[in-house]
């Protein structure tokens, strides 16, 4: 017998019919796909399952969160590039198949605790395999599945540092990309390498034993993870106690709410916001791939506006991608029941919020919808959430007062309206979450009054256990005090955290401290530039001294508009930072990014140093070619 948290219900579980229950107090069993034959229809998961309560994250692991999950009708729903519905998976299904491939695993002859990395793609095959790895004792480790950034030699050079940061004993992949990852695999020191279909067809004859409350959950790679990655190793009471909380508190999920998610699997925003956390919490998903969404942006807004979606989050840079390709159609589509538009994974951008509300009037988007929050895959995800149906929290603040004192010195109401240039806006990422703690220092390791800027230091039983096999990375930012630094830079406001850069980005130049995201913030704003063609940051010469540096993608090659282009980033930039800087043009898709969509400022500055990245190549001069005349003949 497996009885369920609370006492909400009791069943036997089988393993010839795992997927269907019956429920107290109904007489309807449940199928696991319903499948309208005469049309071969696929039908969505619903929203909620009448007469079973709704628990949210109140389970002590992930298996066990899973089983109550599979009593009720909801799950994973996945649509296809052009927005068809591929497939259904209710949590029943997903239940009987990762239980499945779970013995599947064990009869590979993997042992318990052993550390099984997996190709997340955003598909069903993925989540069988992380949740039967679950059901098994072996530790799944996500592996990014995109690769268009950096071309194949990054792609496999970086997944095979992931795998053996996580001393991993197996692979499991898609079949696309079978080849990138043996490759991976063999410089990892790997032989164990599968495909979805050839584990599949493995007899389950593995015994398992699921993770206890007390051991390890998964291994996350943080979204700037390079060749030489840290395994984030997340515990069971690290992501219960976190899903707990985002739930309960940051989202105040309900039985009414559906969410949408085209982040990937293999990002901690993914994977615990849009996949481990909605199981906690029994509700559906709906899915599109990253590549689709980046494809077809405005296609995201349509499918949530299909199946009245109310929850979804995004970067900045997804608002801003999506509301410059909805051109016209805003009109025919409806986002009245989208009542949490979240946004993380990224400094958020009050200007693109502000875009995007006023393109999406007419679709119904309410700008309190907005919720800007704060995490890393160092706390398993979330760290702190604004407060829900409300206006975003805008501090404007005096940019050379800020620079001078490293205090968030509220700008003037004329400078603000006369002199925009001059002042900065912040966006408040919300209270701490019930159960942590959350500090600012300086570099004495004094705690900071409000307003004074340092680094954020968090607490709490969300806290990743170590950095896998990193002993010395794990002691840099663990204090004996069990406080974590989160390399983050910010100040509190009211209670909240306000989020102004990364330390390691900050640029320190003549004993100035400059933010690079003021500098590509105001580039991006020329015209013919987008959001992510910018890379700032500080390049020391050899006395010690940092110049500002600035790589701006640009998609020309005639020397004119170059030169053009140059001038007007040297500009814009002494304008807004008042310092002079080397300007770099370079081609399109050269500035590398992170697993979450960020600009990686610290491999952009790496591969321009190396060499990588180099002055883009100025197409060659017309030359009048002269045609000899022909001698007459005769």
């Amino acid at each position: 017998m497996f009885y369920c948290p609370d006492r909400v219900c009791e069943h036997v579980i089988t393993e010839q019919k795992p997927a269907e229950f019956r429920y107290p107090g109904r007489g309807n069993k449940l199928t696991i796909m319903q499948v309208i034959q005469g049309n071969e229809q696929l039908r969505r998961t619903p929203r909620k399952t009448p007469g079973l309560n709704q628990i949210l994250g109140n389970f002590k692991t992930i298996t066990e969160a899973l089983d109550y999950a599979a009593w009720g009708d909801t799950g994973f729903n996945f649509y296809s590039p052009r927005g068809a519905l591929q497939t259904v998976m209710p949590y029943s299904q997903l239940r009987k198949k990762a239980r499945e491939t779970g013995r599947k695993l064990m009869n590979t002859g993997l042992e318990r605790g052993q550390r099984v990395s997996v190709v997340a793609e955003t598909g069903p095959e993925f989540m069988i395999v992380f949740f039967g790895c679950q059901y098994a004792g072996l530790v799944p480790c996500p592996l990014p599945y995109s690769m268009h950034i950096g071309g194949r030699e990054a792609y496999v050079n970086r997944v095979a540092g992931m795998m053996q940061a996580a001393d991993a004993s197996a692979v499991v992949t898609t079949a696309d990309i079978e080849s990138h990852i043996r490759e991976a695999a063999e410089i990892a020191g790997i032989s164990n390498v599968m495909t979805h279909e050839e584990l599949q067809s493995v007899a389950p004859d593995g015994d398992l034993k699921r993770f206890e409350a007390d051991e390890v959950a998964y291994i996350q790679y943080s979204s700037g993870s390079t060749s030489a990655p840290k395994g984030v190793l997340i515990s069971q009471k690290a992501i219960t106690s976190n899903a707990r909380a985002i739930l309960e508190h940051g989202l105040e999920i309900t039985s009414e709410d559906r969410a949408f998610s085209w982040l990937p699997l293999y990002h901690d925003m993914g994977l615990v916001g849009f996949c481990l956390a909605p199981m906690m919490g029994q509700t559906t998903v709906d899915y599109m791939a990253t590549p689709a969404f980046a494809r077809r942006p405005a296609l995201w807004l349509k499918l949530m506006s299909d199946n009245k979606s109310t929850v979804c989050f995004a970067p900045s840079f997804g608002f801003d991608l999506a509301s410059r390709r909805i051109n016209g159609s805003a009109a025919e589509i409806d986002l009245s029941s989208w009542r949490i538009a979240g946004i993380g994974g990224d400094m958020v951008r009050p200007d693109v919020l502000e875009e995007f509300t006023s393109r999406l009037a007419v679709a119904g988007f309410d700008p309190k919808a907005f919720l800007p929050s704060y995490g890393m895959a160092e706390t398993t995800l979330a760290i702190s959430f604004a407060r829900l149906d409300s206006e975003i929290k805008i501090d404007v603040v005096d940019k050379a007062r800020m620079k001078l004192s490293q205090c968030a010195v509220p700008a003037s109401d004329k400078d603000i309206t006369l002199h925009p240039e001059k002042v900065r806006k912040f966006v408040a990422c919300g209270k701490v979450l019930p159960g942590h703690e959350m500090i600012v220092r300086n570099d004495k390791g004094e705690v900071l009054g409000e307003r004074e800027i340092g680094k954020v230091f968090i607490k709490g039983p969300s806290l990743m256990s170590c950095y896998y096999l990193n002993d010395e990375a794990t002691s840099e930012v663990f204090g004996a005090d069990g406080f974590m630094d989160t390399g983050d830079m910010g100040y509190m406001l009211d209670g909240q955290i306000v989020l102004t850069g990364r330390a390691k980005d900050m640029i320190l130049h003549n004993g100035r401290n400059i933010w690079p995201q003021d500098i590509e913030w105001a580039v991006e704003q020329i015209e013919g530039l987008r959001s992510g063609d910018v890379a700032a940051f500080g390049v020391e010469d050899e006395n010690g001294e940092e110049h500002v540096t600035v790589l701006v993608q640009c998609r020309s090659r005639e020397p004119q508009v170059l030169e053009n282009l140059r001038h007007e980033v040297s500009q814009v930039v002494h304008r807004s930072s008042g310092v002079e800087c080397d300007v770099v043009l370079v081609p399109t898709r050269s500035l590398p990014f992170t697993s979450s969509g960020k600009l990686s400022r610290a491999g952009a500055k790496s591969r321009y140093l190396s060499g990588e990245i180099a002055e883009i190549a100025v197409a060659p001069a017309a030359v009048e070619v002269q045609v000899p005349q022909m001698a007459a003949v005769g």
